[in-house]
């Protein structure tokens, strides 16, 4: 039976109000299927998801992860005065009191309360909007910094290893499973000639100069709910891959793909770059909420953090591409070899304003 069709009696099986509710898709995720559930006369709406058992293989370690972290922000949000309604998802229980419903086909299905009166955005326009991303992923990463992180599932295992990326890349060279390797010479000696920083992060865990952290692990722009009055930020979205982490995974990710100065698979590496301007307002906004938690390797950690999720997203593009393009959709037959290309061009521009990067973050903590 078709996932629309599916929506419309799976409301049933969750604990709402005992009316007639109509689903349609919403969003525009790539990864689990996404409804609205309205019914006439009902002011209040939900989100139904079909979650994608592809790429979350344990659906119940999820939706543990998502109700621990959320359990917990509401309440830090009201001993802070604030709404838990709107500032963080609420997930609704089966009618069985279940986090999730499991249908004849083994597939998993959730719902949460729709957050009325909020917005997303695809692309940080402005600084202004970037200063606010950063203002809501760092109060994010505030309220949860005294989570046990330890406990949370790892749902993806490896997703940040970079040095198990790196490992990953140097099999498909080897595979050459489709017979690209001889056209991608020149990427593959950039990705050996940097092996050496990929565990650079990892390292300073180890040794204890950096902590584990509750980590969002997807900080896209558009993962963020911005009030619709104010434009202020409201609710961090999409948890899915929340896990133990760094908070330079969080950080870096959301400087790769927000303060690039050109798009993730553009062909003129002359127009690719880290825009200081971008990066300095998403540190400001960041660390103004998040800075107070923590120490100066832990910040001086976000610099690094832009380069090496810029480098290890840049190594999964080419794996992808020397495998076949497996695992990211493409439109043309070469755009994961863009998407790798532009990263490296990225990542090199970095290397280039390492030094004001860290001066920016330190700057924006404003406490050394």
């Amino acid at each position: 039976m078709e996932k629309q069709e599916r929506a419309d009696e799976l409301a049933g099986c969750f604990a709402l109000q005992d009316v007639v509710w109509n689903a349609r898709p919403y969003g525009s995720g790539h990864i689990n299927e996404t409804f609205v559930l309205e019914a006439k006369d009902c002011p209040e709406r939900y989100i139904l998801q079909w979650i994608n058992g592809f790429v979350f293989k344990r659906p119940r370690d999820v939706m543990e992860n998502i109700a621990g972290v959320t359990g917990w922000l509401q309440k830090c949000i009201r001993a802070e005065g604030g709404d838990p309604k709107r500032e963080t998802l609420t997930i609704i229980p089966t009618k069985n009191g279940d986090l999730l419903y499991e249908d004849e086909d083994g597939g998993a299905w959730r719902v949460f309360r729709f957050i009325d009166g909020a917005f997303g955005r695809d692309l940080p326009e402005n600084p202004g909007v970037f200063e606010e991303t950063g203002r809501g992923f760092g109060r994010f990463q505030r309220r949860l910094s005294g989570y046990p992180a330890e406990t949370l599932k790892e749902v993806i295992p490896g997703f940040h290893d970079t040095p198990g990326r790196y490992k990953q890349l140097t099999t498909a060279i080897e595979r050459d499973a489709v017979g690209r390797r001889s056209e991608v010479r020149a990427e593959i000696e950039f990705c050996h000639a940097r092996k050496d920083e990929y565990g650079l992060l990892l390292t300073q865990l180890t040794e204890g100069k950096i902590p584990l952290r509750v980590t969002h692990n997807d900080t896209k722009v558009n993962n963020l709910l911005l009030d619709s009055d104010t434009g202020c930020a409201l609710c961090v979205i999409d948890l899915d891959t929340v896990m133990p982490g760094l908070a330079a995974y969080d950080f870096g990710d959301a400087i790769r793909t927000g303060a690039s100065t050109a798009a993730e698979d553009e062909r003129d590496l002359n127009k690719v770059g880290v825009s200081l301007e971008m990066y300095r307002a998403f540190a400001q906004g960041f660390l103004s909420e998040a800075g107070s938690r923590m120490e100066r390797d832990e910040i001086c950690s976000l610099a690094v953090g832009a380069k090496l999720m810029t480098l290890e997203n840049g190594l999964r593009f080419l794996t992808d591409y020397l495998n076949g393009d497996v695992y990211f959709k493409v439109h043309h037959p070469r755009q994961n070899l863009d998407r790798a290309r532009a990263q490296f061009a990225l990542a090199e521009d970095m290397d280039h304003k390492i030094k004001e990067m860290l001066d920016i973050v330190i700057d924006a903590a404003g406490r050394f």
